[in-house]
């Protein structure tokens, strides 16, 4: 790889690394978000630093060119945040839909109403994270 190109995945993959823990001071990215973001990161910085290794993988999986390794890998990793995503957004959604039955339940009742105490005691569906 020439030598531009090498310090330019390397500057790259320090700003993102660097993007990334300064969300996370901020509190903008939550921890286990943040993780695969670093892993991430530290991927590109390996593959930029040890240039052999992309080459290596490329020829194990039987591409033509390191360019095409990157691009499926680069593909395969939004699939995966893709599907990771929309886990979380069901899941959220559940977890509203829930909330707002039990807060029509609620209203329903009135304040000072027979089970208001009892809902609000028991776990709601889905609030858990399961």
């Amino acid at each position: 790889m020439p030598l531009q190109q090498k310090l330019f995945a390397i500057a790259a993959a320090l700003v993102v690394l660097g993007f990334i823990v300064e969300m996370v001071r901020r509190r903008r990215l939550r921890e286990e978000y943040a993780a695969l973001w670093i892993l991430t990161g530290g991927v590109m910085l390996l593959l930029a630093l040890w240039y052999d290794l992309l080459v290596g993988i490329t020829r194990v999986i039987g591409a033509v060119l390191p360019t095409t390794t990157l691009f499926l890998f680069g593909l395969l990793f939004l699939v995966v945040i893709s599907v990771h995503f929309t886990i979380v957004i069901s899941r959220l959604s559940n977890q509203v839909r829930s909330l707002a039955q039990e807060l029509a339940i609620l209203r329903l009742q009135g304040p000072g109403g027979p089970n208001t105490a009892a809902i609000r005691a028991a776990p709601s569906a889905g609030a858990d994270g399961a």
